[in-house]
């Protein structure tokens, strides 16, 4: 079986301190996977080296078979990121940011450009935001136009870092909807970071549970709720947290 993405021992430190702790893990095609964990758990450390935005101490990350090292061009156009906490330029409107980010990801042709990007925004419900300066816009209302950037380039694979952390219950729900509907059309792979339980038990596939910068749990939300004894994800999360359960 091919994977697009496999993670093989990979540690990162910072002076003494070891942020992630030799983790290994493979995504298939099509695979929404859940990251989850306390603050400081590593998950975003571990984001971060798998959009290769930090180095590694040490292991190793392919996609789609692949290292950064020699075909960092070539991933780079088979994935994309977002996440509640990024930002864009604010001296932009919205489709000014966007119509940029299509030509950086690519996208030839002012019309299918413009074709791509209204259809994005109004799947995700911001087609009145079009003119509105970036800097005006919610947390909510940025997290969506934030969405449809990366969107744009058709990713393979996609990192999503708290997607819906700003959201209101409606549009979270019709973004969960959107990317169920992504992944079952086009195979879109989906690593999915949140701390919302109930949203990783309805979307996710698989989850990783990492904790002090280790793996502790992997599989079906079914599967580690069984390891635990638990009866909701909520309640395994206070344990392993809490460290009450060895």
């Amino acid at each position: 079986m091919s994977y697009v993405l496999e993670v093989e021992s990979l540690t990162k430190t910072f002076g003494g301190f070891t942020a992630v702790d030799s983790i290994s893990f493979k995504m298939r095609r099509g695979e929404i996977l859940g990251l989850m964990g306390p603050n400081g758990a590593g998950k975003t450390t571990t984001l971060h080296m798998l959009l290769d935005l930090t180095t590694a101490t040490s292991g190793s990350v392919k996609l789609f078979g692949l290292e950064y090292k020699n075909n960092r061009e070539e991933i780079l156009s088979r994935i994309n990121f977002s996440s509640s906490y990024i930002s864009l330029p604010s001296g932009l409107t919205v489709i000014e940011n966007l119509t940029v980010m299509a030509r950086v990801y690519g996208i030839r042709g002012r019309k299918r450009r413009r074709e791509l990007i209204d259809g994005l925004m109004e799947r995700l419900e911001v087609t009145e935001l079009a003119k509105r300066s970036t800097r005006g816009l919610s947390s909510g209302q940025l997290t969506r136009v934030c969405l449809v950037k990366a969107l744009l380039n058709s990713p393979d694979l996609l990192f999503l870092d708290e997607p819906t952390a700003s959201l209101d219950p409606d549009i979270a729900d019709k973004t969960r909807r959107l990317l169920r509907s992504i992944r079952e059309q086009r195979k879109v792979s989906i690593l999915y970071s949140s701390h919302n339980m109930a949203e990783m038990e309805e979307l996710c596939d698989r989850i990783i549970f990492m904790n002090k910068g280790r793996i502790v749990a992997v599989g079906t939300a079914k599967e580690i709720l069984a390891s635990y004894n638990g009866t909701s994800l909520e309640e395994v999360f206070l344990k392993i947290t809490r460290e009450t359960v060895v």
